[in-house]
């Protein structure tokens, strides 16, 4: 799927749960479920919630599981305990604003996440049961955790919503450096680890981060560490897991202050420490690759149909808006799209043909509708939006790679383009509802220090890196 995500949130809880199916690991899992204690606790206080102690061994246990016959990558048990809990407090938070904003998953959305899983692995419903039951977890468990992870997509999908633009300048300037740029059809393989600095950070802070990541930094030049080991052991991004991995980013999808330095690296050279607004991280460049000329114009086009709420002299922004929620609440309960775009849409020209759109890039209809289709997998419904003309629901019905032409070219740009700013934005986002969260870890050890070296001034100069 196409969206306006970073490679980070891609990986999401429902990939982790997809691999987590294909590797041959089911004693490993045995072996840690049984070692679960029975007597639950409080691991966390999340606001008005709680993490049990149950939940965090479980997904503690799904961890080992993947990691069953690589074990020795992971961080030591208190470092592993701390990210682990650490990722299931955000997904908490997450599903606490996606409940006050009337975000839900349907048991269709559901049932199709379900049948997904199963077609990915190439397995029937039964095998999935028997493969879920092998490894220590009922179905009810499984449906549970794709839904909460369908709420948290439905909730990055609304916050896309009028959020992100990108001007017609910004399109022209990142077309003119690519026909200009030796390094134009060039993508670049990427991994950071990232020290937090909190918002509004005090001088000390600053240079405790600072001090932490130089040192971390001196650990990789010296060998005693891969760059992916420091990364799982102590960064502070929510990919840590991964090793940092950012994935394979073409020149648009790096950020302007970086990209000049990127293009004249060598694979395996790192630079940093550098000051972001969620504290110092280092990059490494992991490896390049050039672009086929097909690859390279190549466009997503979508097929999609649409409701239309509009506004007008009879129909306020509120009062649209509520009709928009009451159709999207029908089709949760199951309604038919099509028959209800042609009952209720207020586009005469799409309604007598259910709403439908044809085929279209992404930005066609503006920047709204490119954020929606972008989000959605094939048959997901979008929840309402506000566009120019009022309110909106998009059902995906399919999605293909054609030959680019100018037009799509640009198209393709202004979606690189929007995925680094909401990459962006949405950390910034996750920053600031942890930091506004009241969170009470329950026995909770300190951050595992790293050996002190000498720290030198921050800087941007490439340097070697394992």
């Amino acid at each position: 799927m196409t969206d306006f995500l970073s490679p980070i949130f891609r990986r999401t809880a429902l990939a982790v749960l997809i691999a987590g199916l294909l590797p041959a690991a089911p004693a490993a899992l045995a072996q840690s479920t049984a070692a679960i204690a029975p007597v639950d606790r409080i691991a966390a206080v999340v606001n008005e919630d709680v993490i049990l102690r149950s939940e965090l061994d479980r997904a503690l246990a799904n961890i080992h599981a993947q990691y069953a016959d690589k074990a020795n990558q992971l961080p030591p048990a208190d470092v592993l305990e701390r990210q682990v809990l650490e990722r299931l407090i955000l997904m908490r938070l997450q599903l606490s604003r996606a409940k006050d904003t009337g975000i839900t998953a349907s048991d269709e959305d559901v049932e199709r996440a379900v049948q997904g899983v199963a077609q990915q692995n190439g397995m029937s419903m039964d095998q999935l049961r028997g493969r879920l039951a092998q490894e220590g977890m009922t179905f009810n468990e499984f449906r549970t955790n794709l839904r909460d992870e369908i709420i948290t997509q439905k909730l990055r999908q609304s916050f896309a919503q009028g959020r992100i633009s990108v001007s017609e300048g910004e399109v022209d300037a990142a077309l003119a450096t690519a026909a200009t740029s030796a390094n134009g059809g060039q993508q670049f393989h990427l991994a950071h680890i990232l020290v937090n600095a909190p918002d509004g950070a005090t001088p000390e802070q600053l240079a405790n981060a600072e001090k932490k990541i130089q040192g971390v930094k001196s650990l990789i030049e010296r060998k005693e560490m891969t760059f992916s080991a420091a990364a799982v052991r102590y960064s502070d991004s929510p990919n840590a897991l991964e090793g940092g991995d950012l994935g394979w980013r073409g020149q648009n999808e790096i950020p302007p202050a970086f990209a000049a330095s990127i293009q004249q690296m060598q694979p395996g050279q790192i630079i940093g420490p550098i000051r972001g607004p969620s504290g110092y991280q280092l990059l490494q460049l992991v490896d390049t690759r050039t672009q086929s000329a097909s690859t390279a114009e190549q466009v997503t086009q979508f097929q999609a149909r649409q409701i239309l709420v509009k506004i007008d002299d009879k129909t306020n922004d509120a009062a649209a808006k509520a009709k928009a929620e009451t159709l999207a609440a029908r089709l949760a309960g199951g309604a038919d799209f099509i028959k209800l775009a042609t009952e209720s849409s207020d586009d005469t020209t799409t309604k007598r043909r259910g709403g439908d759109l044809g085929w279209l890039t992404a930005d066609t209809y503006g920047n709204a509708y490119a954020m929606q289709l972008a989000a959605l997998d094939d048959k997901g419904v979008s929840p309402p939006f506000k566009t120019d003309e009022g309110w909106v629901i998009l059902q995906r019905t399919g999605s293909r790679q054609i030959a680019a032409g100018d037009d799509n070219m640009r198209a393709q740009v202004r979606e690189t383009i929007g995925r680094r700013k909401l990459e962006d934005q949405w950390n910034r986002f996750l920053r600031e509802m942890r930091g506004e969260a009241y969170v009470d870890v329950r026995g909770a050890k300190p951050a595992e220090a790293v050996p002190a070296t000498p720290a030198p001034a921050a800087q941007s100069t490439p340097a070697s890196g394992g």
